[in-house]
């Protein structure tokens, strides 16, 4: 997936999330907190990519990266996951460590996340139980076919976030708890 890819589908992925209340912080989130901390964040797993949109802007450290894990190795992981959400954790200034704010946190760890996210649409896929190297993939965009089929689906999902209704994880949930009762009421019957 391109730079321009990653970008569309972490704002469509901050607006799903904020509207879907994916989590209670999240769905108070301040929007000027919420796209700006997604967007920061949403290019970091191509650092270990040099010639990614990320990787030619700090050569030294992508090289560095990609020689010692590879592209979509570590960087691509859970276990990167948990270990950029402990460093997004922590905050330095002059009075010691401190925490960032809790939506902050949230859209940093999302803005990384959509990024591997993302790249399970591609033929090549993630490792996401690094080091373990099997691949986990759906493969929905094919970088051979062009950007424009790429632009166009992260578009679609941008529209689809703005367009979809907010209370459908109350109502999914009230309806698998309706079907679920049904289900054990036809099983006392018998």
């Amino acid at each position: 997936m391109t730079g321009e890819g990653h970008i569309i589908f972490a704002i469509a992925s901050a607006i799903f999330a904020k509207r879907a209340e994916l989590t209670l912080v999240l769905g108070q989130a301040d929007w000027w907190h919420l796209i700006p901390a997604t967007l920061l964040t949403c290019l970091l797993p191509d650092i270990d990519h040099p010639k990614s949109l990320l990787g030619r802007r700090v050569k030294w450290l992508s090289y560095s990266v990609a020689h010692t894990f590879g592209h979509r190795g570590f960087t691509h992981s859970l276990l990167a996951v948990a270990f950029v959400l402990c460093l997004f954790q922590i905050n330095v200034n002059n009075k010691g460590w401190l925490l960032l704010p809790t939506d902050v946190l949230q859209s940093l760890t999302l803005g990384y996340t959509s990024h591997i996210a993302a790249d399970i649409l591609t033929p090549a896929g993630v490792p996401l139980l690094w080091p373990c190297r099997w691949r986990f993939r759906l493969p929905v965009l094919n970088g051979q076919r062009g950007n424009h089929i790429e632009r166009t689906v992260c578009v679609a999902l941008v529209v689809y976030a703005l367009w979809f209704p907010p209370s459908w994880p109350s109502h999914f949930l009230d309806t698998l708890q309706h079907r679920v009762s049904e289900l054990i009421d036809i099983q006392k019957a018998y």
